[in-house]
């Protein structure tokens, strides 16, 4: 098995292309769906307004138990489009003739490095700069030259944490359905759509929930969070 065979694959094999193309693809999507969403709002909401009030509302509540109803509330735009983003392009490569563009690790790493950079603009702005990388340096002064460093590894690691956590786990979902078509292309593969669907809904609500913990300590400081 070479490659993955995939719709966009029969105009160009050229890998830059079909991982761009889905990456078009899934951007559409998600404009449609919230296109739909708010076409016309109603006071009992139905279809794709109640599904997004349902989703919003969840995001919400996860927020509230991790960093407070007011930041959650803040931070609920860039959250809600991450969880967005990542749960089409997730779901996108269980359909098959097409790929997730979370089986590529520069999508998952720009993801990992706009959290990265957002949680550490937020930490800098609500503290300052001199509180902010102070509290890198542990809780007395002669710790400072050991604590620094281990603090500066920590959050780098966060980037590649999110950014490999995710590829890794939809690429292998990738490959793994793709044997499963292979060898049993009618019947075997129903249980695993359902088991790949499952980890297309975990994968984003990790993110999201890691997403929101990484804002938690940046901007809580005083809280100890």
């Amino acid at each position: 098995m070479n490659e993955i065979f995939t719709f966009f694959g029969l105009i160009s094999h050229g890998h830059s292309f079909i991982f761009v193309t889905h990456v078009i693809l899934v951007t559409l999507l998600i404009l449609i769906v919230a296109r739909l969403a708010v076409t016309s709002f109603q006071v009992v909401p139905k279809g794709i307004q109640n599904i997004a009030e349902v989703y919003l509302s969840g995001v919400l509540s996860m927020g509230k138990d991790v960093i407070g109803e007011d930041l959650a509330r803040k931070y609920l735009p860039l959250v809600a489009t991450i969880g967005f983003i990542v749960f089409f392009a997730n779901v996108i490569g269980i359909i098959p003739g097409f790929e997730s563009p979370t089986s590529n690790i520069n999508f998952t790493l720009a993801l990992a490095l706009i959290v990265f950079v957002y949680y550490n603009y937020e930490g800098i702005k609500k503290n300052g700069f001199k509180k902010y990388f102070g509290h890198f340096m542990g809780p007395m002064p002669i710790l400072a030259p050991l604590m620094f460093p281990i603090e500066i590894v920590s959050h780098l690691s966060r980037i590649i944490s999110l950014s490999f956590r995710l590829f890794g786990n939809i690429k292998g979902d990738d490959l793994f359905l793709a044997v499963i078509l292979m060898l049993a292309p009618f019947i075997a593969p129903l249980p695993a759509f359902a088991l790949l669907t499952f980890m297309a809904f975990l994968q984003t609500f990790i993110f999201m929930i890691l997403t929101y913990v990484y804002l938690a300590g940046a901007v809580s400081l005083s809280e100890d969070h």
